[in-house]
């Protein structure tokens, strides 16, 4: 278990350096030199990739929590409250998060913005569909729930991902306010979806995808093959790829509207078979490279996802911004890249040492531990 931790935080933390990148050179480097360097069109390719990591890996790290729970005997109604009451608690951050963007870019933010539908928000909302699927599929014996939700996983995963096309052009529910539609096709103030958004279609299927994932991790067979599970896993990533492009370029349509990059269900085959054969190559890196030989920068950010995520923001689109934004040169905005990288390291560091501080503390005084808890 303790490689499966690692693996797990280590894409998580891939996911960090990813989103840095993006966010820097997004955010710092002038429009000339966006122009004139080759370095922008890497850095947002490489920006496709945080979103679905982070949202996926919360499917995996869902399903490795409620099997554990369901293993030790835990009846499923309290398993379904304990972790819908944590998909709504990330909600409730994503909420937050934007009250404080708000609120360090007043007069400048419009009000509007406190509404957008953003990546902590659609965690949250996934974690609870989640939540209530797993509770749908978890009575009977551990071995009965795990296929039943595996496969239930499986299925969401694909259901959303085929209604996306529709929920975003023919079929939007337009008789919604738009806070709320936005939160189905990410619609936000505009007279269309925008695709920069995190609405549930079809962003929650990345969650569901994850969730088949981590339950398919605790069976018989993963458990007793681990390496050729992990691979499987990886050959259908490698499977998924070609199959997209296949089904993109097939002559017979499903949608009266389809938009391959943005809404169709084939970029999201695509997008899923990438994240498999990431999850593989993770994996294989965690069992026999070196990410774990010592200190791993990237398993500390994985560890503190959450939390870096929160803050870097501050300092690379914010009020905070350590360079001024829009007039960077590729040389500058990489030079602020590392010490972003360098200062949310720090604050990860930080953030784990004082955890452990806290953990030997009421260890070696239980009985203030007690009376904070009965506080």
């Amino acid at each position: 278990m303790a490689r499966r931790l690692a693996y797990i935080d280590w894409m998580r933390g891939l996911a960090c350096v990813l989103m840095f990148q993006t966010h820097c050179y997004d955010s710092w480097m002038s429009p000339e030199a966006k122009k004139s360097s080759s370095l922008i069109g890497w850095s947002r390719l490489g920006g496709t990739l945080p979103a679905p990591l982070f949202i996926f890996l919360a499917g995996v790290s869902f399903a490795l929590v409620t099997e554990k729970l369901r293993e030790k005997g835990i009846e499923r109604n309290a398993i379904a409250k304990q972790t819908i009451l944590r998909g709504a608690e990330i909600l409730g951050m994503g909420l937050l998060f934007r009250v404080q963007e708000f609120a360090l870019g007043y007069p400048w933010s419009p009000w509007t913005d406190l509404l957008r539908v953003d990546v902590l928000n659609i965690l949250g909302l996934s974690m609870m569909l989640m939540g209530v699927l797993c509770w749908a599929t978890g009575e009977g014996d551990v071995a009965a729930a795990r296929t039943r939700t595996l496969a239930a996983g499986i299925l969401t995963a694909a259901a959303v991902a085929m209604a996306t096309p529709p929920l975003w052009t023919t079929h939007r529910l337009k008789f919604l306010p738009w806070p709320m539609e936005s939160y189905i096709n990410g619609v936000h103030i505009f007279k269309e979806p925008q695709p920069w958004l995190f609405p549930l279609f079809p962003w929650s299927a990345f969650a569901f995808a994850g969730l088949a994932v981590g339950f398919f991790l605790f069976t018989d067979f993963a458990k007793r093959r681990e390496v050729t599970a992990f691979a499987a896993l990886g050959g259908v990533g490698v499977l998924a790829c070609p199959l997209s492009i296949f089904f993109d370029s097939s002559s017979i349509h499903l949608y009266a509207v389809y938009d391959y990059w943005h809404s169709g269900p084939n970029f999201l085959l695509m997008r899923c078979g990438i994240l498999l054969i990431i999850l593989f190559l993770v994996y294989a890196w965690c069992r026999w490279g070196l990410a774990q030989k010592g200190f791993s920068p990237i398993i500390q950010l994985g560890k503190t996802s959450l939390l870096v995520y929160w803050v870097h923001i501050e300092f690379v689109y914010g009020r905070f911004s350590i360079l001024p934004k829009g007039q960077c040169s590729a040389l500058k905005t990489t030079t602020g890249l590392i010490t972003i990288f360098l200062a949310m390291l720090g604050l990860s560091l930080a953030r784990t040492t004082w955890k452990k501080w806290r953990l030997r503390a009421s260890k070696q005084n239980p009985a203030a531990t007690a009376a904070s808890e009965g506080s």
